[in-house]
């Protein structure tokens, strides 16, 4: 199938609506019925403003960047996207064209 992956980049510490923005994020797709997203926290990196973020041994919860992606259909990334610009956050994200499938081994061939 022809879809998006969509990815988004933000700071673990980051928050929208009182919860973590990665987490929000995930709870909003969910929400519009998009059957899976995943968030990675990054060692380190760095954004816009070009300060290095790292993770150091003794953190528990930083500023590290984290990467929220999704692979879904055109009209799921629509809709996701459009929701985000109603609820006014501020996010970096790529929109890429992708390839997905399935492998299911109980589906016979």
């Amino acid at each position: 199938m022809q879809g998006i992956h969509l990815r988004f980049y933000t700071y673990e510490n980051r928050r929208h609506g009182g919860a973590l923005l990665y987490e929000w994020l995930l709870e909003k797709a969910k929400k519009l019925g998009i059957h899976g997203g995943s968030a990675f926290r990054a060692i380190a990196g760095f954004g816009r403003h070009g300060q290095l973020h790292e993770q150091h041994f003794f953190e528990l919860a930083g500023d590290v960047p984290v990467l929220v992606e999704f692979i879904l259909t055109n009209e799921q990334a629509d809709a996701l996207i459009a929701d985000l610009r109603k609820e006014k956050v501020h996010l970096f994200f790529a929109r890429l064209a992708t390839e997905f499938d399935e492998i299911d081994p109980d589906a016979g061939a």
